[in-house]
């Protein structure tokens, strides 16, 4: 497991899912990972946010739906800590991205900026103030990876490369290869993992697991002792199994839709 209280710029430090009825879905995710959560907090627009907790750390936060959204009704956000939102927006444009919305104050927790990669896929830029990510990573029920889905990785690599400086490099394991993303300098992760402790992400063509055709998008991941039982439950608690429990490279996994439309992973922690 890993406790962080800090995260560099150019690493991805929070997820969120933002949703109709996010009281809703503090009890899917309370049931589903045994969160407990703090809140509710305000939003800019006059929603609510709860921040989802385990032994007391946070984990990933419970939103409602912006009221300006034109996109899906509940989805999962993957933030960027940067040391300035309004100037990375301007590296955004530059490098061919756009900025959906922001840069937005949402104290005293830090402010954010939504935007967009050039293929479309949204993401979050996060100036942190008080709360500067997830406490606790890489451990049963808690955030593990954020992936970034991408039919065009030469041009999603080159985005990425000039606005957060991050480097790519294969990866081949079981005989199935992805793209990894690293930031050089930068050490997180666990001591024996079997990637460089540099990587912040991964990136994942179109056409295996995700079939042709997919959005461009980020996704979110989180670790479970068990894919099997999780995906039981989570269907039990009116959620679609978009890819029912499967065997991949080094893990077990299952995409799972929650009962409001929003997508997830959950890969099993390989047994030692």
């Amino acid at each position: 497991m890993s406790h962080r209280s800090e995260y560099p710029s150019g690493v991805p430090c929070w997820v969120d899912t933002l949703q109709p009825d996010p009281r809703a879905a503090t009890q899917f995710y309370g049931a589903l990972f045994g969160w407990d959560f703090a809140g509710p907090g305000g939003m800019p627009d006059g929603g609510e946010y709860y921040v989802a907790r385990m032994r007391g750390l946070d984990v990933a936060g419970v939103g409602s739906t912006p009221k300006q959204n034109a996109g899906p009704s509940a989805f999962w956000n993957t933030y960027v800590a940067v040391d300035d939102v309004a100037a990375t927006c301007e590296k955004v444009h530059a490098a061919g991205g756009s900025a959906v919305a922001g840069p937005i104050d949402a104290l005293p927790a830090g402010r954010l900026a939504v935007v967009t990669d050039p293929a479309g896929a949204a993401f979050c830029l996060w100036e942190a103030r008080e709360r500067p990510g997830a406490q606790v990573v890489n451990e049963s029920a808690a955030w593990s990876m954020s992936a970034l889905i991408a039919a065009d990785a030469e041009r999603a690599a080159r985005f990425y490369a000039e606005v957060f400086g991050w480097q790519t490099a294969p990866f081949s394991a079981g005989g199935a290869t992805l793209t990894l993303l690293r930031r050089p300098g930068y050490v997180g992760g666990e001591p024996a993992q079997p990637v460089p402790r540099d990587v912040v992400a991964v990136m994942l063509p179109t056409g295996g697991e995700y079939p042709a055709g997919t959005p461009a998008h980020w996704s979110v991941a989180f670790w479970i002792l068990d894919v099997d039982a999780a995906a039981a439950t989570a269907a039990s608690a009116g959620a679609t199994l978009v890819a029912p429990p499967h065997d991949t490279p080094g893990f077990r996994r299952a995409i799972i839709r929650d009962p409001q439309g929003a997508v997830f992973t959950l890969s099993q922690i390989p047994r030692s």
